[in-house]
């Protein structure tokens, strides 16, 4: 398996918000059956940073990358893309903002079927009708790793190649942030290691910011910094990760 880049190989994180939600609440159900699923939680990520939600079953975790990525809305407290607050835009302005300035991952692939790789990776530009950077594109395409694919459709790709196009797909648009929900769930551990490693050069070398939820400790060990939520509250922080670190702080959780 791949191993995650070393501490001292890892760019010193800017201090600009690309993403920032403050004191977030979020409840569903009301009365007997009301669930908090976020209390009162406030996190900033910043550009050039990859970064990690960790906890148990329920913690809130994908819940509080859904509001931050304006899939979902709070119910108290404020979500922020960049200096733009989502709570208050409009359905039409909020669909704009997240597809011009945020790319999504998801353990599923997503993939089109009928299309091929590069067809799929440039389609959030025709979607939106424009032509897109070409030199961006060749150098996200250059990243991908598979240009003897790139012709290819899903089907023949592997689980592995199918996720590398989906990240080169998030980062086609050059978005400000990328939320990736278990972006490994699918994946043997080689495959994993080899999406991980993308999205880690993604970072290193391209300065996009992502945020990942997952439940793998190998695959935490990539991010730059790991939040544990439990309960909905942030309730540890880890900078510098490793995989037997957080192995053993999700152990502790109790997951």
């Amino acid at each position: 398996m791949t191993t995650p880049a070393t501490d001292a190989s890892r760019p010193q994180v800017a201090g600009t918000s690309a993403a920032r939600v403050d004191d977030a609440v979020k409840i569903y159900g009301t009365g007997a059956t009301e669930v908090r699923a976020l209390d009162g939680v406030t996190v900033q990520f910043s550009e050039g940073e990859f970064g990690a939600i960790m906890g148990p079953s329920g913690s809130g975790k994908s819940t509080l990358m859904h509001c931050m990525a304006g899939l979902d809305s709070l119910t108290a407290g404020a979500a922020f893309i960049g200096e733009t607050e989502l709570g208050t835009l409009d359905d039409k302005k909020l669909t704009v903002l997240r597809r011009e300035r945020i790319g999504f991952v998801f353990q599923a692939f997503n993939l089109v079927p009928t299309l091929t790789a590069i067809e799929n990776i440039t389609l959030p530009l025709a979607l939106a009708g424009k032509l897109g950077d070409e030199a961006w594109t060749d150098v996200v395409v250059g990243t991908v790793g598979l240009s003897d694919r790139l012709a290819h459709r899903p089907s023949e790709l592997s689980g592995g190649q199918q996720q590398r196009v989906a990240v080169a797909r998030a980062l086609a648009t050059r978005p400000q942030i990328i939320f990736a929900d278990e972006p490994t769930g699918n994946l043997d551990s080689r495959s994993g290691s080899e999406v991980l490693g993308f999205m880690r050069r993604a970072v290193d070398e391209m300065g996009q910011t992502i945020v990942m939820v997952t439940h793998d400790p190998v695959a935490a060990g990539y991010a730059d910094r790991i939040l544990f939520l439990v309960d909905g509250k942030i309730v540890s922080e880890m900078r510098e990760p490793t995989a037997a670190r957080v192995l053993d702080t999700m152990k502790q959780l109790g997951d």
